[in-house]
Formats: C-alpha cells, sequence, structure tokens
C-alpha cells in the first residue's frame, strides 16, 4: 500500500513537472504554433497521396488493356504537386524547432547560471560541484537533443492519425473498425511500460551527475591521489559508480525499448486483419482493388505515429527526467532578499563589531556561541585556535556567506543584514589558502576586483606586492596568458598575485584566510612584506596557523569550541601562560 502511495505521488510529480514545462514554453508559442501549422500541413498535403495512387490502379484498370495514361499522367502530376510542398513545409517546421529549441536550452542554462549566484553558500556545501554542472551540461543537452523531435513528432503523429482515420472511414467502415480496435489496447500496455520506466530514467540522470562528481574529484585531486597512492581505492570507487549508471541506463532502455515491439506486434496483426477481410471484401465487390491498394497504405500511415511516438518512448523519457532535475534545482531556496530600504555606508571606518553572536550549521551543534568583539578601525586581528574552533565561520559570517543564528554583526555601527549584500562585502578584500586565478593574462587577474585600474595602477600594486619582477620575467610579461593550473608560476608566486589583485582592488578593510600555509619560508616573509602594506592603515581580519605570522596583530583572538577563551597581543597572551602560549609554545617547539 506505501508503495503504491508513493507511486502515485510520483506520477502526480511527475504530471506536475510536464505541466511546468509546458508552461515554461509559453514564450514561444508562437514560432511553435506556427511549425505545429506547417506539421498539419505537410501531413494534410501528403495524405491524399495514397487514394490518388489508388484511383491510379482503378484507372489502369478499368481501361486496360487500353491504359489512359493521359489520365494517369494528370494524377502523377497531382502528386508531386502535393509531395514537394508538404516536403517544404516538413523542412521549415524541423528549422523552425531546432532553433526554438536551442533559444529555450540557452535560456535554461542562463536560468541555473543566475541561480547559482543566488544560492547561498550552504547549499554548496551539501552538493557535490558535479551533479550541479551535470544539470547545466548533460541535462540541458539532454532536453536540446529531444525537445524537437518530441514536438515535431506529437504535431505530425496526430495529424496524421486524425487525418488517415477521417480518410480510412470515407473508404471502409468495416475496415476502418478493424484497423482501430488494436490503438487502445496498444496505449493501454505501452503506457504500463513508460511508467514503470520513467523511474529508471529519472535514477540514470541522477547517477550521471554523481558519476561527474566522481570524476571531478579524481582530476582535481590528482596530486593527492598519486601521492597518497590511492589510485586503486579511486578506480575502485570510479568503477562502482559507472557499474551502477550502465546498470539503471540498461534497465531503462529495456523498459522503453520494449513499448515499440509490443506497438509492433498490435499494429501488426490490425494489418493482417485488414488485409484479410479487405480482401474478401474485395473479392465480394464491396471494395475496389485500388480503394484496398489506398486503405492498406493508410494502415501503414496510421500505424506509424503510433510506432514512432513507441520507438522514441526512451527520448520523452529522458527528457522528463532532465527537466525534472533542472526544475528541482531551480526550486532550491535562495538567500534571502536584502534589507529594504537597504543601508549604505558612504564613508567607511572600518569600525566591526560582533554582537553577541551565535551559529550551528546544523541544528543542536552550535559552532559559534555568544561571540562578542569589538574591533576599531585600522585594527589588525588574528583569529587563532584548532581545527573546528570555528575561526573560518567567523569570516563567513562576517562576508555574510551565512547568516548568525542569533545576534548581529555591524560595520560602523550598521548592521550588516541592513545592508545590501554586494556592497556589504566590497568593503572586504580577501587573499585565501586557494589561489584562485581564472584564464586570462595576468593583468586581466589583476584588474579583476577593480575593472577601472590603469596599467600603471597594476603594475604599482605588482610591485608592493613583490611580484613584479616575477611578472616581467614571464614570456608576455603582463600579457602572459595563466591559469590555475599554469607551471611557470608557482603556488607562492601565485599568492603574491592574489595579494596584487587585492591591493588593485584597494579594500577598507582585508580578509587573509591561512594564505601562508603553503608556501616556502623564503616566499612566506615575502607574501608576509606585502600582507603589511596591504594592511596598513586597514581594519583587517587574519587566519594563521603559523603563529609567527601574526606576532604584530594589534589583538589576537584565541578561540576553541566557538568562543573566545583569550584575547591580547602576543606578549600579553604569552605572559598568561594560557592556551595561545600552549600553542606558541608547541609550534616554536616543533621547529
Amino acid at each position: 500500500m506505501d508503495n503504491e502511495k508513493l507511486n502515485r505521488k510520483k506520477q502526480k510529480a511527475t504530471m506536475k513537472d510536464f505541466r511546468r514545462a509546458v508552461k515554461s514554453l509559453k514564450a514561444y508559442r508562437l514560432p511553435i504554433v506556427f511549425s505545429v501549422v506547417l506539421a498539419v500541413v505537410s501531413v494534410v498535403l501528403s495524405i491524399f497521396i495514397p487514394k490518388i495512387l489508388g484511383d491510379i490502379t482503378n484507372i489502369a484498370i478499368a481501361t486496360f488493356p487500353e491504359v489512359d495514361f493521359a489520365t494517369i499522367l494528370q494524377k502523377v502530376g497531382l502528386v508531386l504537386g502535393l509531395l514537394l510542398p508538404s516536403a517544404l513545409a516538413g523542412y521549415i517546421q524541423n528549422l523552425i524547432l531546432v532553433r526554438i529549441s536551442a533559444k529555450y536550452t540557452r535560456n535554461l542554462r542562463n536560468q541555473i547560471f543566475d541561480k547559482i549566484a543566488k544560492l547561498p553558500i550552504a547549499y554548496f556545501d551539501k552538493h557535490q560541484y558535479g551533479d550541479t554542472l551535470s544539470r547545466m551540461t548533460n541535462d540541458i543537452e539532454t532536453i536540446n537533443n529531444s525537445m524537437s523531435t518530441v514536438i515535431s513528432n506529437l504535431a505530425t503523429s496526430v495529424t496524421t492519425l486524425i487525418g488517415t482515420m477521417v480518410i480510412m472511414l470515407s473508404i471502409s467502415l468495416p475496415l476502418s473498425l478493424v484497423a482501430f480496435i488494436v490503438v487502445p489496447l496498444s496505449v493501454l500496455v505501452v503506457g504500463k511500460i513508460m511508467g514503470r520506466a520513467q523511474k529508471f530514467f529519472l535514477e540514470r540522470q541522477n547517477m550521471l551527475g554523481k558519476l561527474n562528481s566522481e570524476i571531478e574529484e579524481d582530476y582535481s585531486g590528482l596530486l593527492i591521489i598519486k601521492s597518497n597512492s590511492h589510485e586503486m581505492q579511486s578506480k575502485a570507487d570510479f568503477d562502482e559508480a559507472n557499474e551502477k549508471l550502465a546498470k539503471v541506463t540498461a534497465k531503462a532502455q529495456f523498459l522503453s525499448s520494449l513499448s515499440f515491439p509490443v506497438t509492433h506486434i498490435f499494429t501488426n496483426f490490425g494489418y493482417a486483419a485488414v488485409v484479410i477481410l479487405g480482401g474478401v471484401l474485395t473479392i465480394n465487390g464491396a471494395l475496389t482493388i485500388g480503394a484496398l491498394q489506398a486503405f492498406v497504405q493508410y494502415v501503414s500511415r496510421f500505424n506509424r505515429p503510433i510506432t514512432e511516438v513507441a520507438s522514441s518512448t526512451s527520448m520523452m523519457q529522458g527528457l522528463l527526467a532532465a527537466t525534472q532535475r533542472i526544475f528541482q534545482f531551480l526550486d532550491e531556496t535562495e538567500e534571502a532578499p536584502d534589507f529594504q530600504p537597504a543601508k549604505k555606508i558612504e564613508k567607511i571606518k572600518g569600525e566591526v563589531g560582533f554582537h553577541n553572536v551565535n551559529f550551528s550549521y546544523e541544528k543542536d551543534k552550535p559552532v559559534i556561541t555568544d561571540f562578542s568583539v569589538k574591533v576599531k578601525p585600522g585594527m589588525k586581528v588574528a583569529i587563532v585556535g584548532p581545527t573546528g574552533a570555528g575561526k573560518t565561520t567567523i569570516i563567513n559570517l562576517l562576508m555574510r556567506f551565512y547568516e548568525p543564528t542569533s545576534g548581529y554583526i555591524t560595520i560602523d555601527g550598521t548592521p550588516i543584514a541592513e545592508m545590501q549584500r554586494t556592497d556589504e562585502r566590497k568593503l572586504f578584500g580577501m587573499v585565501l589558502q586557494d589561489t584562485w586565478l581564472f584564464n586570462g593574462t595576468v593583468e586581466e587577474n589583476l584588474r579583476y576586483g577593480k575593472h577601472s585600474a590603469t596599467h600603471a595602477d597594476i603594475v604599482k600594486a605588482a610591485k608592493a606586492a613583490n611580484v613584479h619582477h616575477v611578472i616581467e620575467a614571464l614570456p608576455k610579461g603582463y600579457k602572459t596568458e595563466i591559469s590555475e593550473d599554469s607551471d611557470n608560476i608557482s603556488a607562492g608566486e601565485k599568492q603574491l598575485l592574489t595579494i596584487a589583485r587585492a591591493m588593485v582592488a584597494d579594500p577598507p578593510m582585508m580578509i587573509l584566510d591561512e594564505a601562508t600555509s603553503n608556501v616556502d619560508t623564503r616566499t612566506e616573509q615575502m607574501i608576509q612584506d606585502s600582507f603589511e602594506k596591504l594592511t596598513t592603515g586597514r581594519t583587517s581580519f587574519v587566519i594563521a596557523h603559523r603563529l609567527s605570522t601574526i606576532r604584530n596583530s594589534d589583538l589576537i583572538l584565541v578561540m576553541k569550541d566557538g568562543n573566545i577563551i583569550e584575547q591580547g597581543n602576543h606578549d600579553t597572551l604569552l605572559a598568561l601562560g594560557g592556551f595561545y602560549a600552549e600553542l606558541y609554545n608547541s609550534q616554536f617547539a616543533d621547529t
């Protein structure tokens, strides 16, 4: 009983998504209607051809042995006169549908891309990147390849069925009843098969997303995999995901492919019955040979749309599964809208306050508890503590990647929750542990945070960041094409480039998150020098595991289990002999 309820629920959801997909095509209704009209014209023009060919047979028999070729040639000319415009209408119809499909999928990609920008960071923490990318690529491509075919098949099939039914009834009522009786039986059986196949097609699309995530993870973490001799396990995990995809695809294709032979059996049964009964009627003089010939051709035409729909079942199922996944993504909860009317700080000073802030990623599992601190303008604040203490969470809250469960954060006395996110985030420059660079020139990368920056501004920032000589040594200097995977730039040099990028943007406040954890001592010193220039006169927040890098901070916040357990400058905390002193001395002892 529970399974029946679940199946009914899934069927309702499927129909809801189907209606939504149809509704989403509203903007293209005029060209779709025009293409349907062309399909009708194409079918109507060609639908009379079998009857005319039957008339030619009757003329040939009636005038034998002196065949009336003049009349026959007139009939042949009529056939050509119908056939050519029919083919042209069909061609134009297909061309229109292909363009509609391309525009529709382009708009879907835009919607997905816009949606990504509106989703909270929490969504990406819980979902694999590969699955999200699969929706934008594989699912969209499935729609692009299938939609025009499905619409065309539906338009021509319905028109062909209605047109042939009318003409078949005009030729012979008994033969028509025999031909028509197989249709409801065929539709009933195929409908059952389609219902069972749908869940496998949806599962296939989901598995494809998981496989993409596995590939993306293996590719991006290739060095870690190799360094830990994890190739065999990674291969085993990939093989498992690939095998599951193959199995569910086989099940989906098997069930959908059943629809064609089942339909073929019913249609051939009806075809055989028509031929036998038609032969009897012709012998008895109730039907001419030409009429029987035409009727047999119409039976073939009548069965063809049913067969075509059956053979394209897998395409329709895949199309529906892809649209379900895309609509599911588009329905994900977005970031809460900005406060209205939004407040804006005209002249930033850089005073930051945390007021009794509490936060948890999961209910009943607090990460930050009653966090309060006041940071004066221009202060360099270091946040230290063991892994999981809540250091990065503080930055996430400050940047409004997440919102506090309770409490609030202010900048110059203005609650950041009452500001537009874009305005608030522009107040900060960020230099992270992961050095993100995009495909483009060095100068384009450095101008990323401030498009109005001149070349002189960029050179000045590069010199301040101790990376100008590195850029000058590149093959084309500032015009050198780089990417995240560039092998002619070291990790430390990339970090210096991100610092220069922050200097070009010239934000009033800075965030430095473990930015020296992946470099050697010499490069670390260069980065530290750049940091000093970058943070001078700016309120800055620094997260660092290497406590030696934050000794000159104005304020050090020592966190443990989401709470500030100690605070003060380096000398004060060492003299206190508490948790910070223990952390610092342990690192010094390790060196």
